[in-house]
């Protein structure tokens, strides 16, 4: 018997270090015949922690919600025998569905090895590829398989990653370097994270195989700091690899070389640009350089460099294993392979979802995500971070690839997908993401560094009642001209929050400057409350609560609000034991 405990994040989060320790307590007092490991995140974040029972007949029991109160459960499972006694934290019918609908490549072995030992990772077919390429093909055939496979970057811009490494092969240079952008800073985006602590060998691997194509002698993964648990798996990860001869002289007896290292990087926005992340590995403040020369003839220190991000090289060891073919043939014409998504918002099942290009928002959203929760009804989507846009739900059939997506004005970006229902502020929303890229702006460009706030503004004046006629011109005029005179991509797609909200719910804008209200009760400046006749009992508890003395009534008789006093603080309705407290 095997169990594994799920520790990524989100699985630690929820609590699963203290299930471990006490089935580790309670099998290092008893004889039992059962292997305890932790694993990674197998994406289920709405479910942990997890603890997965492989019985010896093979027969997978996975339990779900696991807590230091019912862990007990597992116990007297150990003690007897008898599966009954976990059957009610089995995972539910429908919530598994999450993962059978899901097509794995880039998470086909996140929550399913231990991420601290390569033995897992080798007996799982890892390391393969790497050698496949090194014994049986010259670097232009491998670069010839990539692009065949038509594999694109998945940071975002989506550039055909087999162009990148032909650029940096073809030039000039004995030095080259190979980078891995793994500075994952979108609101709400954690594939990075998650297959970097799940599956740390699946990024050395296909890193390997980059440098191999391009011919560079040194590799360097750049992780913002935030990471602790991805930066102790990787670390660990590369000097075993290292012990196994994966990295460093002659690999495999090949001829070739590669030294591999992490930097950890500030978590500067920015450094999601690759020319800012290479001033930042040089040692210098995070800020784009004009282009060209592109990193592919001038990078690190100036030499011929290749930067992809991190679910960009966990689909390369596959690629090499199956065929380019293969993977060209999921997806759609444009948009080939599979995608990784970080689900999260207002939606019932979050967690990590990996599906074919060509599948639809509705797929993920309702198929796999299980819909909105809480009754509620589907608003919109972001998509792509602050670099993305708003999706209302009359485009929820968008079809799921990169041009298909640009069409609503949002882009695939790194994955990031942020489910709203019908409680959120649009126009709060693109304050929020503004309010993000104005303080990550590094300053460089006037465009971006003075119209974010510019912005900013105008943005928190609307969300505030103070709004007046002109601003969604004057808003709509400032993002063009952000837009057009930005360095880098922060500047050139910050104002995608702003055009998509006002292209989709522009009646949320004119009520908040013309109406003075916010039609989803979440700007506090504008909000009011009432109170029901029929269910208030006149405890006087709100009045008494009210910091600004705006309610009044007798004792057990129904009280009133004085709309002028009241600051839409909400004390009143959290307080009330009723119900009777509403928003207006």
């Amino acid at each position: 018997m095997k169990i594994k405990v799920g520790e990524g994040s989100c699985g630690i989060a929820a609590g699963a270090g203290k299930v471990y320790d006490i089935l580790e307590k309670y099998l290092a007092e008893n004889t039992i015949d059962a292997e305890l490991s932790v694993t990674g995140c197998i994406g289920m974040c709405f479910l942990e922690p997890i603890v997965d029972i492989y019985l010896d007949d093979g027969t997978l029991k996975r339990l779900v919600c696991v807590n230091e109160q019912n862990v007990g459960a597992i116990l007297d499972f150990l003690k007897t025998g008898d599966i009954e006694k976990i059957a009610e934290l089995e995972v539910k019918k429908e919530d598994s569905l999450f993962l059978e609908k899901q097509t794995r490549i880039a998470l086909k072995r996140c929550g399913l090895i231990n991420p601290e030992k390569i033995e897992d990772y080798i007996e799982a077919g890892g390391y393969n590829s790497l050698r496949k390429v090194l014994t049986s093909m010259t670097p232009e055939e491998l670069i010839e398989e990539i692009k065949i496979s038509g594999l694109a970057g998945r940071g975002g811009a989506g550039f055909p990653t087999w162009f990148k490494w032909n650029a940096a092969r073809q030039s000039a240079g004995d030095t080259k370097y190979l980078i891995c952008n793994a500075d994952e800073g979108d609101p709400g985006a954690f594939m990075d994270r998650a297959v970097i602590e799940s599956d740390p060998h699946n990024l050395i691997e296909g890193m390997l195989i980059g440098a191999y194509a391009i011919g560079a002698c040194e590799a360097v993964v750049y992780v913002r700091a935030e990471y602790p648990l991805a930066i102790k798996r990787l670390s660990k990860a590369i000097d075993q690899a290292r012990e196994k001869g994966f990295i460093g002289n002659n690999i495999m007896g090949s001829g070739f070389s590669c030294e591999m290292r992490i930097k950890a990087g500030a978590g500067a926005f920015v450094c999601g640009e690759e020319t800012a992340l290479i001033e930042s590995l040089e040692g210098q403040r995070g800020m784009p350089r004009l282009k060209p020369p592109f990193p592919a003839q001038s990078g690190y220190w100036h030499k011929p460099s290749n930067i992809n991000n991190v679910e960009t090289f966990a689909n390369v060891s596959w690629i090499i294993e199956n065929g380019g073919a293969a993977f060209a043939a999921m997806g759609t014409e444009n948009s080939k392979g599979t995608k990784v998504f970080a689900l999260t918002g207002k939606i019932k099942r979050g967690g990590l979802v990996e599906i074919p290009m060509g599948r639809t928002l509705r797929d993920v959203i309702f198929d796999i995500g299980g819909g909105i929760r809480d009754g509620k009804e589907f608003k919109a989507v972001q998509m792509g971070g602050p670099s993305g846009g708003c999706i209302p739900a009359e485009l929820i059939d968008t079809v799921i690839d990169y041009k298909k997506l640009a069409a609503t004005g949002a882009i695939m970006g790194s994955g990031g997908m942020v489910v709203m229902d019908e409680s959120t502020c649009m126009v709060g929303m693109a304050k929020f993401f503004l309010d993000f890229t104005a303080k990550e702006s590094c300053g460089k460009c006037v465009h971006c560094r003075i119209g974010t706030k510019r912005l900013l503004e105008i943005l928190d004046r609307i969300t505030k009642g103070k709004g007046k006629e002109g601003d969604i011109e004057l808003l709509e005029e400032l993002c063009v001209s952000i837009k057009d005179g930005a360095l880098c991509g922060l500047g050139q797609t910050a104002p995608n929050p702003v055009l998509t909200t006002i292209r989709y719910f522009r009646d949320e804008y004119e009520a908040h400057i013309n109406d003075k209200k916010c039609p989803a009760h979440e700007c506090p400046e504008l909000v009011k409350y009432k109170i029901d006749p029929e269910k208030c009992r006149g405890c006087t508890l709100c009045a008494r609560k009210c910091p600004t003395n705006a309610i009044s009534g007798e004792v057990k008789k129904p009280h009133e609000i004085d709309k002028e006093k009241c600051i839409g603080c909400g004390t009143c309705m959290s307080v009330c034991r009723f119900g009777a407290v509403s928003k207006d």
